[in-house]
């Protein structure tokens, strides 16, 4: 084989390696070979792509979605009087470096993310031919996150809920429950303030729980499929019979908690934060409260970053017979999914 490495490496432009709308993605494709190499073309594709899936035994679909898809030829079939003949390019015995440079598209699409029900992918792919063999391919993944496209004014105005239960218990009696927030959209690795002013009007002793959930939607063929996972659950102390008492609690949003997905056509990644009663012989479906988790994303560079942008200011030829000097890569920071941070 003359080819020994075929391979894609990209440059992180911040400490958290992840992109976002209009974001430029600089990088390079590596071709390393132990003789002198014939090609014919060398291409490469970036992809954002969405599916979603149902996991219902009723019913079932699959459904596919792209953002946007962007080529860049290296090497092209020469074309001569309007007929297509087979252009070659013979690269010499090393390994040879080829720049690639591509913006985002700033519209509407979403963050990386991976679950049972659906993935989101940004990636890039390479494509290497030469005569007579079967291509060579290389892959990778970039994460992306989204700038929120909702109103995040609206986000950060005061919530407040209210909930009455009637206990049945030895006469009919009322618990009343008043919930605030300051807000419901909170960045990775804030923390949700939840005041609750519960009275008591029953004969028994009632206890506040709080649930914080994480629901995965998936949407298809008039279909959908929903599955809901608790993140976190917590309780207060209780409060007497006959009495009032306000209840003051502190829920952290995990910094590597995934932000949620409004703005996807195929599936949704929401959240919501349950405050509920204990009460005895008495269903209680509480207050619920809606939370958007909002990317926190950072603009510092990471140390590679000036680096590569240094190199690229230079004249970098977009192919060269000449073996180019290897750039360190970069790991591929790949979306976690949320079975690795919350496992059931």
């Amino acid at each position: 084989m003359g080819i020994t490495d075929f391979s894609i490496e990209y440059d992180a432009i911040n400490q958290q390696n992840i992109f976002t709308n209009g974001d430029t993605v600089r990088g390079r494709i590596v071709v390393e070979v132990l003789k002198e190499t014939t090609i014919k073309w060398l291409t490469l594709t970036a992809k954002g792509r969405g599916e979603a899936h149902s996991t219902n035994e009723d019913s079932s679909f699959s459904v596919y979605e792209k953002y946007y898809t962007i080529q860049q030829q290296f090497l092209e079939e020469a074309r001569q009087d309007g007929e297509t003949s087979a252009g070659t390019k013979v690269i010499a015995q090393g390994r040879h470096v080829f720049p690639f440079s591509f913006k985002i598209p700033d519209r509407r699409m979403p963050s990386s993310f991976s679950c049972n029900l659906c993935k989101i992918v940004h990636k890039l792919k390479a494509e290497l031919r030469q005569p007579k063999r079967l291509p060579k391919k290389a892959e990778t993944s970039f994460k992306f996150v989204s700038k929120p496209t909702i109103d995040i004014a609206g986000l950060m105005v005061p919530w407040r809920g209210c909930h009455s239960s009637k206990v049945k218990l030895f006469g009919l009696k009322t618990v009343k429950m008043d919930v605030y927030t300051d807000r419901i959209g909170y960045k990775q690795g804030e923390t949700v303030r939840v005041q609750a002013e519960i009275l008591n009007q029953s004969n028994h002793s009632v206890t506040p729980i709080l649930k914080f959930y994480l629901k995965e939607i998936s949407f298809g063929n008039g279909l959908q499929s929903i599955i809901v996972k608790k993140i976190l659950q917590m309780e207060a102390n209780a409060v007497a019979a006959g009495s009032k008492d306000t209840m003051v609690k502190a829920i952290p949003i995990p910094r590597r908690l995934p932000p949620s997905i409004l703005n996807c056509a195929i599936f949704k990644l929401e959240y919501e934060l349950k405050v509920g009663l204990d009460i005895k012989c008495t269903v209680d479906e509480g207050v619920k409260i809606p939370i958007v988790v909002l990317p926190d994303i950072r603009q510092e560079p990471g140390p590679a970053a000036l680096d590569a942008q240094a190199s690229w200011n230079t004249n970098h030829p977009s192919l060269s017979n000449t073996p180019q000097q290897h750039a360190t890569p970069q790991p591929v920071d790949s979306p976690p999914s949320y079975e690795t941070l919350f496992p059931s």
